[in-house]
């Protein structure tokens, strides 16, 4: 952008207002301190975060504060002429700017603009088909941590020139030294120049940087506008955590919220779209780098660009707030500073983000108001709420809100959507469209997607027992403590699919109490095969023909990792009964985000997806029944293969929620016992954006050096034994099943409800009804209690023990719908039961 010079205003800090960090300075005993106008740059906010409670809110970034774009863009711009400076002009013309996704995406773009010399690239998580990457690196801190590089040029990062990484403030430093050390192994440099708006290091964290430097053998400088430390109390952070829940609970549902916001006004306001024209051949931002050439052709475009946005303003528009999207800073910025010089309006700018910040209204607190809004750009990680902050009685005329192409979605547009938020709280809104930058070497179709694993390179299964349908992540490290987990996954700061708990290595005497419960149950295990595979033959509505003899060819496709061995013994029982050799495959889904859509695709390309049939363990509370059906509906919606039937055929059904099963009963489903030991040595299936790109399957590892405790063989085998003397008893039951009502009650699903509330859950993801779901309570989660049926048997015998083991009380209830429920620990701090997660394996 063109002739940028630092604008001060009174927004940016004033001596006589009230500084917006006194509220949680006041209640936390929080402070800062430091140069002569750091709080006019920074308030205090708090977040809901495991690992830091407080957020360093910028007044000049753009982002949560709606600032003049002059003044956001200024405050890059000025550090990039000290960099510049810094460097010399011929060090300059050699170096590469790299800003943090999402926050510093603008200030990163910003500084190269000053530096003017250097092309500038920026992080993402969000992953782009045939863009290879480049590198990727996790941000410790934050509640969504994977950062992708993927430069066009893939030699955009492998010159010798300086390294100049940009991001909004400068803390502990560990984001930046991993990032600096994970790039200088793979592009080895001499220079690294780290740039700032605020450094706010400990001294033991200045120290840190020097000797990080000799480690390296590279030249580190550092460059800030401001600096200064955070002074922290012993106990801020559950202090912090409990102020964020004690406000919250107050508060109106996420999905409506927007914190202390004057009255909407009673007629929304219209949304109009306005054509920017934007050039095709200019970049929407960083994410794929953007050059010198690239900033004068932007430069050139802008004026006509930001003229069309003033033309669409109602006349009366005096206040007007250009609102970007998450990652999408700069564009909007530039809009912003041009359309702020052409007009007489008084032109504000901030984004959207991902970061859930506790809104007050007080005129001491960084954060006053909160739209929320569901994401709008089918995000890698899985569908999510994002935020709008202080724009919410900003007492704004008008908002242009600024999205890419791909963010350009019916969630954009519906009713509980970001425009429609928005006109809630405005009188006009303006939709500005960018075109998402596609790198020219991108191909027009899809990757290839591999072939299926198999054993034994890939599970202890014999190769026609299952194909995975997986990508094998065995050499990555996944596994994370128990009470770490839970702690991020009960705080929103992680998924539970971005992590593996410790795999669980039974004592002999659970080993025992397997062998017993797999002899006493192998035949009732076995009829429930016969009786499940048998009613998906008689109901599966094609066949093929072979002389002349209707021959139903279903393609079994369990869920991974639970569904696997069921899927493995329905095929023998077909093999065994009919000579039938039904193809079966495992794919991966994930509660809250969907059935793996690479995986439906190639099954599409390869089967007919009629004869698809879904298969898994048993059902709970039938949620992962509800998530298949969403996901397929949605998959569909997005233009892919059509024909998948959703319905899900499980062994047990304690729940009532699917229509073709075994049994009813919630008995020991043996397999249920163990975790990979008894899964071909697979792990539970792995989404986690910097592992799993947009044409992988999702991963998994083989736990290879599991192998001398791999029971898999053993568990199929003795159920497989038992085929031939259940046979009668499964064609009479069958022909019960056939002729009866099977309509699914959810009577399980109430259930789950009545005990959420009745002992003040209030969250039914932390009810696990059932043997097999309080099972994996037990091995995988922090258990809180286990309710167990009055007069219950054998069926939890290894219940009871690994209750013991881990100190985990078992209260009986006279009436319960299943045989036991699995209670998670609510709002789980490391004080909580079991939180050392040690307990089992010390046993």
């Amino acid at each position: 952008m063109r002739n940028m010079t630092y604008v001060t205003e009174d927004a940016v800090g004033s001596g006589d207002a009230v500084w917006s960090g006194t509220w949680v300075a006041e209640r936390l005993g929080v402070g800062l301190d430091g140069d002569e106008g750091l709080r006019g740059l920074l308030g205090l906010a708090l977040r809901r975060n495991p690992k830091r409670a407080h957020l360093l809110v910028s007044n000049v970034l753009g982002k949560h504060v709606p600032q003049r774009p002059s003044v956001v863009h200024a405050a890059g711009h000025d550090l990039g002429v000290r960099v510049r400076e810094l460097l010399g002009d011929e060090e300059a013309r050699r170096a590469v700017v790299l800003g943090y996704a999402e926050t510093a995406t603008g200030l990163g773009h910003s500084v190269a603009d000053g530096l003017g010399l250097a092309p500038y690239l920026h992080s993402t998580r969000r992953p782009v088909a045939g863009v290879e990457r480049a590198g990727g690196f996790e941000e410790s801190h934050s509640h969504a941590t994977s950062h992708l590089l993927l430069p066009e040029d893939p030699g955009m990062l492998a010159g010798e020139g300086p390294l100049v990484l940009v991001d909004d403030e400068f803390s502990t430093g560990n984001t930046v030294l991993n990032t600096i050390r994970a790039l200088n192994e793979r592009f080895p440099r001499g220079r690294y120049v780290i740039v700032a708006l605020v450094d706010m290091r400990s001294p033991d964290d200045r120290g840190r940087l020097a000797d990080f430097a000799r480690e390296i053998g590279a030249r580190v400088d550092l460059i800030a506008a401001a600096s200064g430390t955070v002074r922290l109390p012993d106990g801020v952070l559950e202090r912090g955590q409990a102020l964020v829940a004690e406000h919250e609970s107050a508060a109106v549902p996420p999905e409506h919220d927007s914190a202390a916001v004057p009255r909407p006004r009673a007629a929304r306001a219209p949304v109009a779209r306005v054509e920017l024209d934007w050039p095709g051949e200019i970049p929407d931002g960083g994410r794929h780098g953007f050059t010198p050439a690239h900033r004068a052709a932007l430069d050139a475009a802008l004026p006509g660009m930001a003229a069309r946005v003033a033309d669409a303003l109602d006349g009366g528009a005096r206040r007007v707030l250009v609102l970007g999207f998450e990652e999408l800073m700069y564009a909007p910025l530039a809009l912003g500073v041009e359309l702020e010089r052409r007009s007489g309006a008084e032109v504000r700018f901030s984004t959207t983000t991902r970061s859930p910040v506790l809104a007050v209204d007080d005129p001491g607190y960084a954060i006053r108001t909160r739209i929320a809004f569901p994401a709008h750009d089918d995000p890698a990680d899985g569908p999510g709420t994002r935020y709008a902050y202080n724009v919410a009685g900003g007492g704004f005329d008008a908002i242009v809100a600024v999205v890419d192409s791909t963010a350009d979605t019916p969630q954009l547009h519906a009713p509980d959507g970001l425009l429609a938020q928005l006109s809630a709280h405005t009188g006009q809104v303006l939709l500005a469209v960018v075109p998402s930058y596609v790198p020219s070497y991108v191909p027009e179709r899809p990757t290839m997607l591999p072939e299926p694993l198999r054993g034994p390179a890939f599970s202890s299964y014999a190769p026609d027992d299952v194909g995975w349908l997986l990508q094998d992540l065995s050499d990555v490290t996944l596994e994370a403590p128990t009470e770490e987990r839970e702690e991020a996954i009960q705080s929103g700061g992680a998924h539970y699919a971005e992590s593996l708990p410790v795999e669980y290595q039974p004592s002999g005497q659970y080993q025992e109490l397997f062998r017993a419960a797999l002899d006493t149950s192998a035949a009732r295990i076995a009829r429930a095969v016969g009786t499940v595979t048998e009613t998906v033959l008689a109901e599966l509505p094609h066949s093929r023909k072979r002389g002349g003899t209707p021959l139903p060819r279903p393609v079994l496709v369990s869920l991974a990792r639970a569904g696997t061995p069921v899927g493995v013994l329905m095929r023998r029982w077909a093999a065994h009964r009919h000579g039938l050799d039904l193809p079966h495959y495992a794919v991966s889904i994930v509660r809250g985000r969907g059935i793996d859509a690479n995986a439906l695709r190639w099954l599409a390309a390869h089967h007919d997806p009629a004869d698809v049939v879904f298969v898994d363990g048993w059902t709970g509370k039938g949620a992962i029944t509800r998530e298949l059906a969403d996901a397929v509906r949605e998959f569909e919606e997005a233009g892919g293969p059509a024909g998948f039937n959703p319905e899900i055929a499980v062994l047990a059904d304690p729940g009532s929620c699917v229509r073709t099963y075994g049994t009813r009963e919630d008995f020991l489903i043996p397999s249920a016992c163990l975790n990979s030991t008894v899964s071909g040595l697979i792990s539970r299936t792995v989404l986690r954006a910097d592992l799993v790109g947009p044409d992988d399957f999702h991963g998994a590892k083989f736990y290879r050096e599991l192998a001398d405790t791999d029971v898999s063989g053993d568990f199929v085998d003795a159920v497989a034994a038992r085929f031939d003397e259940v046979a009668d008893a499964v064609d009479v039951q069958v022909k019960e099943l056939l002729a009866a009502d099977r309509t699914p009650t959810w009577e399980g699903w109430a259930a789950v409800e009545r005990i959420s509330e009745e002992l003040g859950i209030h969250d039914v993801n932390l009810v696990k009804p059932g043997v097999g779901e309080t099972t994996r309570v037990l091995l995988r989660r922090v258990p809180w209690k286990i309710l167990a049926r009055a007069g219950a048997g054998a069926d939890l015998d290894h219940v009871r023990l690994l209750a013991e083991q881990r100190g985990v009380p078992v209260e009986e209830v006279a009436e319960l719908p299943y045989t036991c429920v699995g209670l998670i620990h609510p709002k789980y701090t490391r004080g909580a039961t079991g939180a050392d997660g040690k307990a089992v394996a010390a046993k």
